[in-house]
């Protein structure tokens, strides 16, 4: 027994091995070499060997020294291939050693990859991923993922009955109904070996991208955008450890979106991409470009779409509707449609009352989206009155200097009769905002003066008298 166990190995710090020097020696050039050059004789006792990056760790040292025991036998199965070849890569176990050398076996086994089954293909490959770099760069897992994107390619046709089933969406406060998660199926429909590859760490996958010549900015494939939607929607929903880990496939998977967006994805299916990549290591660059792309469609939206958590920094991402909204009018500055401008105008009205009562919303965010479109987006600014009194009661500290640069944002001449009475009565207006928005009525009145004088000719003066003296009584109450 002691000539069996002349030898300790340490792999990876975790575990030790004994083993005999002459077993392993007799198929290992990387341990003759070793041994050699330390000067150590062969039965020495105490001789130990530390192994701190061997591939496969203990799993793989314990396949390597069952084939030295065996007398260069054992079976290779797609579980143990990976193991096994890169084991004798790490440990020299080459032609020149011995003929019945492991790295010979195991080439001749990986000339067969393309036989192996689907699921045992998946085995191999998920197997390599404790030893990535030396599998990459042995060419181990280019050779898999050959194999694999073969089998895809040729089995393209085919599709899982339950392919269509309805993704689930992790929700944002109102942001998806029913009818919302529907709008999102086209980004998510599944091929048929989607599902399998949800298992892979994101290196894995990433190699699987480059391979097809489609990472980051190359990516102009449909069907591997959606994928990676897949891919980082399960990783989101599962924990995704280090969102870093993802930047470069949701990078990829934006830059599939910019290709093909305007044609596959629906607005809705859009917020959604965006919302799912911030989450996982988006870079500045694409999330600049994909929000470029949303608001150039902003006109499309719905309110729910709009309602995105801020987190931290309030109940919603303000901001993140500011740079929208950017984007949006920089789009439309040279010829655009005076029709969507408007569109997008109700819809900022609707936003504003939406997010005026959150007590963590600044004055500046506040003004900062109330201004955000040219006057030309409104013909009415009653919705950005009514969104300001509810902003001013539900922030009772406001400063009277706050209260007045909040008013900037309101066009007097464009608010109703109506609603400059309720503006002027509002004791949290500063009164010379109340008084420029009466004056700016005057035109109206006078308007309304003329018009009723020339339709009742007949009864002109008791008509003229009522609304001169309404005029004047207005003027006088609030003025």
């Amino acid at each position: 027994m002691k000539e069996l166990c002349d030898l300790k190995v340490q792999i990876n710090g975790e575990h030790n091995f004994f083993i005999s020097q002459n077993v392993l020696c007799s198929f290992s050039g990387k341990l003759r070499k070793i041994l050699k050059e330390e000067n150590i004789i062969i039965n020495t006792k105490g001789t130990v060997i530390r192994f701190m990056d061997f591939p496969g760790s203990i799993e793989g040292f314990e396949l390597i020294s069952r084939f030295c025991y065996n007398n260069g036998r054992i079976d290779i199965n797609p579980s143990n291939i990976c193991f096994l070849h890169c084991g004798a890569i790490f440990l020299e176990m080459e032609e020149e050693i011995t003929p019945c050398n492991l790295l010979k076996q195991t080439e001749n086994f990986l000339d067969g990859i393309l036989y192996l089954t689907w699921h045992d293909l998946l085995i191999s490959l998920k197997s390599c991923e404790s030893f990535f770099a030396m599998a990459d760069s042995s060419g181990l897992l280019q050779k898999l993922l050959s194999s694999l994107i073969y089998k895809i390619s040729v089995n393209s046709d085919l599709s899982s009955p339950s392919s269509s089933s309805s993704p689930e969406v992790s929700l944002f406060r109102c942001s998806f109904s029913k009818r919302s998660i529907e709008a999102i199926k086209p980004c998510l429909s599944r091929e048929w070996w989607f599902r399998d590859l949800l298992v892979f760490a994101p290196k894995t996958i990433e190699k699987m991208a480059k391979a097809l010549g489609a990472y980051g900015c190359n990516n102009k494939s449909l069907i591997l955008t959606k994928f990676l939607l897949n891919y980082l929607k399960s990783a989101d929903q599962r924990g995704h450890g280090n969102k870093w880990d993802h930047g470069g496939l949701a990078d990829t998977a934006v830059y599939g979106v910019l290709m093909i967006g305007r044609n596959v994805f629906n607005y809705r299916g859009l917020f959604w991409v965006l919302r799912l990549v911030s989450r996982l290591g988006l870079s500045k660059e694409c999330r600049e470009k994909l929000e470029r792309l949303i608001g150039s469609m902003l006109d499309k939206a719905e309110l729910d779409d709009l309602l995105v958590s801020g987190h931290d920094e309030g109940v919603y991402d303000v901001k993140l509707v500011m740079r929208l909204v950017r984007f949006f009018v920089i789009e439309e500055q040279d010829g655009g449609s005076l029709m969507r401008m408007k569109k997008v105008g109700r819809l900022m009205d609707k936003y504003l009352r939406e997010i005026s009562p959150d007590q963590r919303l600044k004055a500046s965010k506040f003004l900062g989206v109330a201004e955000s479109l040219p006057d030309s987006a409104r013909d009415c600014y009653d919705g950005v009155y009514r969104a300001l009194e509810i902003f001013i009661q539900t922030h009772p500290n406001l400063s009277f200097e706050d209260r007045k640069r909040l008013c900037r944002c309101l066009n007097h001449e464009k608010l109703t009769l109506e609603t400059c009475k309720d503006l002027a009565k509002n004791p949290r207006i500063p009164p010379d905002v109340a008084v420029q928005a009466l004056a700016s009525q005057q035109p109206k009145l006078q308007a309304e003066t003329n018009m009723v004088n020339d339709l009742n000719k007949g009864n002109s003066k008791a008509v003229l008298y009522i609304t001169e003296a309404s005029c004047e009584e207005f003027i006088t109450r609030f003025l």
